[in-house]
């Protein structure tokens, strides 16, 4: 399409005319401006309520941004762990490029920082297509969507972030560009409006999120294959572990590497970012060496303990089990115990507890596990920490 016809196009898509007249010459550095700012972006567009916790998967920093965009692997033959989802995606882009056509729309899911992003990479580079790096909450008009979608060329893989917040209006254009490649945009307004149809060039859109349930179900019936990423085990950790020690040029031992993935929450952005705490800690405090002792004093220094758990983590459960005695305690007496914000202690410390035993949720509140007392080294009550019943019979005189 005319470069000049597509910029009046734009400018009559959406409100704001002059910056969508624009999109033409911006689309190239929006794209790469996107690239950098969202090279580690599966947590969302930006530092959430654990910001600053060096066991959340959320990039604190522009800085760590840029180096874990450096450790992320390149091919299907450099990512470690999610083996069975690996397989069906290696088949998937064989059988694409031997059809000489672009790969199947992607949608991957599951918690942040298990490798949405990386795999995303690394389906553009199998397929050699471009890669155009946006998210969700940042297409907030149709015009922004359409500029990015015709600045798209033959095959290329746009991947966006967070897709579960697109705006409903973005979200239904995207559905006749994912089956038909074509572009429906409104011109005009009131009698005078009317629609027309672009074409549009090949393409593989790859989604992410880390909540499935928040994709409407048309736009996920337009996947032609949804993985969903798990938490990786220790010894899948130990070699990311090792693999990234490499590239950054630290010195680690197998002992060290296993330290550093048993508390890595079963999370490689987590991991990485213990590794570079640890390697701080060992050019400072030692020789710049990481062993299983200089790997276990640097985290137990930035109060990472066996389990991965950090002092908030630790607060909650002591005000379980020390200050209410294992009895059940509500969400907004928790809250203000720890001194968080009740979402914060759901959405960001609760999961954990929860996939480790450590905490219960129960119709009267939450409640510690025998294995919260047993890592507090603590003795639970006799009775199990269970409040007598209202028709309880008392013992005879």
């Amino acid at each position: 399409m005319n470069p000049n016809a597509r910029r009046e196009v734009l400018a009559a898509s959406g409100p704001d005319a002059n910056a969508d007249a624009n999109a033409d010459a911006n689309a190239g550095a929006d794209a790469n401006a996107n690239a950098d700012a969202n090279a580690d972006s599966n947590a969302g567009p930006g530092p959430g309520p654990d910001e600053g916790r060096v066991v959340a998967p959320v990039v604190a920093s522009p800085t760590e941004e840029v180096e874990e965009a450096g450790l992320r692997p390149r091919t299907l033959h450099e990512f470690v762990g999610q083996h069975q989802l690996v397989e069906h995606l290696g088949i998937v882009l064989q059988a694409a490029r031997q059809r000489h056509q672009p790969a199947d729309h992607i949608l991957f899911a599951g918690p942040p920082g298990l490798g949405k992003t990386s795999l995303a990479g690394i389906v553009a580079t199998e397929m050699g297509a471009g890669f155009r790096i946006t998210s969700g909450p940042v297409l907030t008009r149709a015009g922004d969507l359409a500029a990015l979608l015709t600045d798209l060329q033959d095959g290329d893989v746009l991947f966006i972030d967070e897709i579960h917040r697109l705006h409903r209006s973005v979200e239904e254009m995207l559905y006749s560009a994912m089956e038909d490649a074509k572009l429906d945009i409104l011109i005009g307004k009131g009698p005078t409006a009317r629609s027309i149809r672009l074409d549009l060039p090949t393409f593989t859109l790859i989604g992410a999120t880390t909540r499935t349930g928040l994709v409407s179900g048309p736009l996920r019936d337009r996947f032609g294959f949804v993985g969903r990423l798990d938490l990786y085990e220790p010894v899948e950790l130990r070699a990311i572990v090792e693999r990234s020690a490499r590239i950054l040029g630290v010195e680690v031992d197998e002992e060290g590497a296993t330290r550093i993935s048993e508390r890595s929450r079963g999370t490689p952005r987590v991991a990485n970012r213990l590794l570079r705490r640890v390697r701080d800690f060992a050019e400072v405090r030692g020789d710049g060496t990481i062993n299983g002792a200089t790997a276990a004093e640097g985290l137990d220094l930035f109060g990472v303990d066996g389990l991965g758990l950090d002092k908030v983590d630790r607060a909650i459960l002591d005000t379980l089990c020390v200050r209410f005695g294992g009895q059940p305690v509500g969400l907004t007496t928790l809250a203000q115990c720890v001194g968080e914000e009740t979402d914060t202690i759901e959405d960001a410390y609760e999961p954990f507890l929860l996939q480790s035993g450590l905490l219960q949720r129960t119709a009267r509140g939450r409640v510690p596990t025998m294995r919260a007392w047993e890592h507090l080294g603590l003795h639970p009550p006799p009775t199990g920490g269970s409040a007598p019943s209202l028709f309880s019979i008392p013992p005879p005189l």
